[in-house]
């Protein structure tokens, strides 16, 4: 699998996205910013979250169990890293959305948790995105007040994210997609459609054409020039192109029958 990626910081003092790759599968994730102020209950940071999900979920998708299964089991391993330490059951626990794809017979399957992006083109061409937007849809519209994202997170009829609760894997939005080239990106990159207009047509041809550095690049110009209607004024930004060559996509077949 040939793989490019860019990460880059947004505002704050730490870049809270991760990403990682190995023979035939790939992740994004994107950790979510604490607000002043609020009781997490828990002694460890955001970063510290990803870090320990992203070893976690870097074993689990070498595994053959399906993509909801190595999320729940990666989120179950950093519920035992907090080691007793932490309120587990604070819904203000640090969190992070999560975008996984994976080689499979027929081509790739994907997982979306909370709105990182898998984009991809279609067989005939037309380009689609999968994201998870649910957190945009709570009661009442924006701005949400912090007792309403407490009480969404993580429960039916909210949001749903990788933090304390593995069986959030399984409220994640699922599929398998025929073809062997995919993109994950941060809600720091999809700024370009949900912000400036660009479809994601634009998006995938320009990733395509001049790959994850140029898109970030792109991303800041926008922001500079149009500033953001939510949010920080430069998100952390991450993306990741994958391209399975057709050789390995045979291998990888013959080796699951």
């Amino acid at each position: 699998m040939r793989i490019r990626q860019a990460s880059r910081r947004g505002v704050g003092a730490n870049n809270e996205d991760r990403l990682g790759s190995g023979a035939d599968w790939a992740f994004v994730l994107d950790g979510a910013t604490a607000p002043a102020g609020v009781d997490s209950g828990c002694i460890h940071d955001v970063c510290w979250l990803v870090d320990r999900l992203a070893e976690a979920l870097s074993v689990t998708l070498n595994t053959p169990m399906p993509l909801t299964d190595a999320l729940a089991v990666a989120i179950e391993r950093v519920c035992y890293a907090h080691g007793g330490q932490c309120d587990l059951n604070n819904p203000d626990s640090p969190s992070a959305t999560v975008a996984l794809a994976r080689r499979c017979d027929d081509g790739f399957d994907y997982l979306v948790l909370a709105d990182t992006a898998v984009v991809f083109a279609q067989g005939d061409g037309t380009v689609q995105a999968v994201s998870d937007d649910r957190v945009d849809r709570l009661p009442g519209g924006r701005p949400y007040s912090r007792q309403l994202v407490r009480e969404s997170r993580n429960a039916p009829g909210g949001f749903w994210v990788a933090s304390t609760v593995p069986e959030a894997a399984y409220e994640a939005l699922t599929g398998t997609v025929r073809g062997n080239e995919f993109a994950l990106m941060s809600d720091g990159c999809s700024r370009l459609v949900d912000y400036y207009g660009y479809s994601w047509a634009d998006v995938w041809n320009h990733l395509r054409a001049y790959g994850p550095h140029s898109l970030v690049d792109w991303v800041r110009r926008e922001e500079r020039r149009h500033g953001v209607k939510l949010g920080k004024l430069h998100d952390d930004a991450t993306v990741l192109h994958a391209v399975f060559a057709p050789d390995q996509a045979r291998r990888l077949a013959r080796a699951s029958h």
